[in-house]
């Protein structure tokens, strides 16, 4: 059987045969020659290299002409690809299209209505004074000529008589129907009006302790007891939002009794009714019990700091679905580029707006606040409804009193305690100073893991001085006072929003 020979040794008996003597003395010197210099040597001297020796006739019959039609397939995909992408484009800007002009076309029907409505409004007065007109005109020719004719005088009288009577009647019988139309008899009025009674009858019980004090916190305490009876006796879910009214202690603790407001029931059920505090009360320190003092300052923070928690994860819903779409509105495009600004991310960087829009763990935000407010009985809780001790350099604060000289910090001051609690949650996502805090949660996220407050602790050396000293206190105050159990608590669903105005 002949041994197969390669290319290489084809080359050399090729030269062999026509004796070439310069590669014939390469040979001899044992130097070896490669392939393309045999090729260029053969050609120099005019010999023809069969089409059989070269090994690139498969690859140029065969390989390449495959590989290009790999590439004309791959090619002629991709411009299938892109002329349905240019048809799904020009679809939906047809729709959208179309939406927008079905929009103005409705606007417009409901302004010429609107015009019409008004055009006629505008001539029912003419239409009035016209007929005002006719009937004085008809009526004061019928009496001249009762009178001209001089007709019997009994006969005149009780024809006036009976015009004033059938005009009477007919007045009182409109004015009955329009009254029956108006009057409500479902029993919701009548079960207000019961309620209104109660609430009287409750508010007299307190009239003889406060007729020593001033008639102003008399008037102030009548609206905080009303109007958290009303919105227990109407059995909804709404939203409280308790002005600033000085309210007392005593008066606080009272409220969440009537309202069932109790810690006990929340860490059960997981779900916190929407009352929000504007303001913490002012003798809170003077409680003797240091446990019911403590209770009372979560009462207050706690809706505080969930509400501000499910608008964040609305906001981060809200995120992906318009990361996902392919073609955004004009008002979702300000959305986001407001968005944007909130969380100091630049370059339109959607994946950090992800990482940075996110919850503040509940327990760590209660531990904090309970930390810098001394449990709602500092001066700058009280006076600023600073719950969370941010400085500032350059906007409106209250300076520290134990402030060293060469510092001239302050602490950052709130109109009310939500905005307190809304710029802490900012301050944790956008701050550089806590980039760690984020990047943790990030990875708990990415896990599927629940987001804790002991999990996240130690990221929050820097927020104070003390570093590591600090985050074991915030540990020592969520697991002393249970503050995880409050991690999955929600807001009732809200109805509709009730203000106590003062």
């Amino acid at each position: 059987m002949k041994k197969k020979l390669s290319y290489r040794d084809k080359l050399l008996e090729l030269a062999y045969i026509y004796n070439v003597k310069e590669i014939q003395e390469y040979t001899k010197r044992r130097k070896n020659l490669t392939t393309g210099q045999i090729e260029l040597i053969l050609k120099k001297n005019k010999i023809i290299i069969p089409k059989e020796f070269k090994t690139n006739f498969i690859k140029e019959n065969f390989v390449k002409p495959i590989s290009r039609l790999k590439s004309n397939i791959i090619d002629y995909k991709e411009e299938k690809i892109k002329d349905k992408n240019r048809f799904i484009r020009r679809v939906e800007n047809y729709k959208h299209d179309t939406t927008r002009k079905v929009n103005h076309s409705i606007l417009n029907i409901w302004r010429g209505l609107g015009n019409i409505g008004y055009n006629f409004l505008n001539i029912i007065p003419k239409l009035g004074t016209t007929i005002f007109q006719f009937f004085g005109n008809l009526f004061t020719d019928v009496f001249n000529s009762i009178y001209n004719q001089q007709i019997d005088q009994k006969s005149a009288r009780n024809v006036i008589i009976g015009f004033f009577v059938v005009a009477g009647v007919t007045t009182v019988i409109i004015a009955g129907i329009n009254a029956y139309n108006n009057f409500d008899f479902s029993p919701k009025k009548l079960e207000t009006k019961k309620i209104e009674e109660k609430v009287k009858k409750e508010i007299k019980k307190p009239e003889p302790k406060i007729k020593k004090e001033t008639t102003k916190p008399e008037v102030k305490l009548k609206k905080e007891t009303r109007k958290p009876e009303l919105k227990v006796k109407r059995n909804n879910v709404a939203e409280v939002i308790l002005p600033d009214l000085n309210l007392k202690t005593e008066t606080v603790i009272q409220l969440f009794k009537d309202v069932d407001y109790d810690l006990r029931t929340v860490r059960n059920e997981k779900l916190v009714k929407p009352i929000y505090f504007t303001q913490f009360p002012r003798d809170l320190d003077n409680l003797q019990s240091v446990q019911l003092k403590k209770e009372t300052f979560l009462k207050i923070v706690l809706p505080l700091v969930v509400a501000e928690n499910e608008k964040i994860l609305d906001d981060r819903e809200k995120l992906k679905n318009l990361i996902e779409k392919k073609f955004t509105s004009d008002a979702e495009k300000q959305w986001l580029r407001q968005k944007l600004l909130e969380y100091k991310v630049k370059k339109s960087d959607l994946k950090e707006l992800m990482l940075r829009m996110d919850m503040i763990p509940v327990s760590i935000a209660l531990a904090q606040a309970a930390k810098e407010s001394g449990w709602g009985t500092s001066r700058f809780a009280l006076e600023g409804n600073a719950i969370f001790g941010q400085w500032t350099w350059d906007g409106q604060g209250i300076a520290p009193l134990k402030r060293d000289g060469d510092k001239n910090h302050k602490i950052l001051k709130f109109p009310i305690l939500r905005a307190s609690v809304k710029a802490y949650k900012n301050n944790l996502n956008t701050h550089k100073s806590y980039s760690k805090f984020r990047e943790k949660r990030q990875q708990l996220r990415s896990k599927n893991k629940n987001i804790k407050g002991l999990s996240l602790t130690d990221t929050l050396k820097n927020y104070a001085q003390t570093g590591s000293e600090y985050t074991r206190i915030l540990n020592q105050i969520i697991t002393q006072n249970r503050l995880s159990d409050f991690e999955l608590v929600k807001l009732v669903n809200s109805v509709k929003q009730i203000e106590l105005n003062s």
